[in-house]
């Protein structure tokens, strides 16, 4: 196998930027975007319009499709043979071993690269509704049930809105869209759980009149049948019905980790990898782009530059060993 090729894992907004511009540096990338399986338990999955990007709101899938036009793009570009794409696959384990790294795909074969980098990301968690998290699918499809208050708060604009959380995270949230948008009414609802709210969050959901149910979700009152959907508020298990048009999720995030602990590469508190400022994480050669880089805003312009940094760091390597070459 040749020196010099970067693994690329992970086919979002982060892994796709990566594989674009190693390519364009003319390095050879091995692209791994993962299965089908492994999208649907991605974020980009749950994202259908992006609004927050100049050009992208015209997108029905405004990552899935861009991603596609741009791997389209490279195919029939003077580049097109530093791509090294390998559709439907995943990563089950990374090992290195000297200044090589071992991939071993989920068909079983093993791939080596000099260099990786990880753009495997992050999952909001769920709210269960009933003890299933299942019924939040069709509004979360739909983003009437959203997670992002940078990408979709927007939306929020003279609407009823609800949070299903118990923590400040939560707290913050409710408190950030009443400010930008006035939101006629905001409301918190911690779903059973007790409210773990810091007194300064605890004062301004009282100034804002932000109100605070504790009751359990158990059941979302809706119509999934009209397009958009059609969100019309949350069943208590008291029988209650909480009225609300739009809501927002914050319960934290499901970190996919595991390769770069596979390889021992530090994480943060919260299980975000801890990198310089080149992505770079404590393991030589391996680097971190997108959701899962730990200090930083889990955005798609974010993850783009995540990734142009990581890729023409390692370009600058590769270019610095091979001056050692040349008598």
């Amino acid at each position: 196998m040749s020196k010099n090729k970067i693994a690329v894992i992970g086919g979002g907004s982060a892994g796709i930027m990566a594989a674009l511009r190693c390519v364009l540096n003319n390095d050879q990338c091995l692209l791994f975007p993962g299965t089908g399986k492994d999208k649907k338990r991605s974020r980009a999955f749950w994202v259908s319009k992006v609004e927050n990007i100049p050009g992208f709101a015209h997108y029905k899938k405004g990552i899935e499709e861009p991603n596609k036009e741009t791997l389209k793009w490279i195919e029939n570009s003077p580049f097109k043979e530093n791509l090294h794409l390998f559709k439907n696959t995943s990563i089950s384990s990374l090992k290195r071993e000297g200044n090589v790294f071992f991939l071993e795909d989920n068909k079983g074969k093993i791939h080596e690269a000099d260099y990786v980098i990880l753009c495997t990301g992050v999952m909001d968690v769920q709210p269960q509704i009933g003890g299933k998290i299942e019924p939040v699918f069709p509004y979360a499809n739909a983003q009437i049930i959203d997670y992002c208050l940078r990408c979709d708060g927007h939306h929020t604009i003279n609407k009823n809105v609800s949070i299903i959380g118990h923590d400040s995270g939560a707290a913050w949230v409710a408190i950030m869209l009443k400010e930008r948008y006035n939101c006629p009414e905001m409301s918190i609802l911690t779903n059973g759980k007790d409210s773990e709210f810091s007194e300064d969050t605890q004062k301004l959901i009282n100034k804002y009149n932000i109100k605070v149910s504790s009751g359990e979700l158990v059941e979302i009152i809706g119509d999934t049948k009209c397009s958009p959907p059609l969100l019309e508020g949350f069943k208590l298990e008291d029988g209650t019905i909480h009225e609300t048009n739009f809501a927002f999720v914050s319960l934290g995030m499901i970190v996919y980790n595991k390769l770069a602990l596979d390889c021992g590469a530090a994480v943060d508190k919260r299980g975000f990898i801890l990198t310089n400022s080149k992505g770079e994480s404590n393991i030589s050669n391996l680097y971190v782009a997108g959701d899962l880089r730990a200090g930083s805003k889990k955005q798609i312009y974010t993850g783009w530059d995540h990734a142009v940094d990581s890729a023409d760091d390692i370009n600058m390597k590769i270019r610095s060993n091979k001056r050692l070459t040349i008598s």
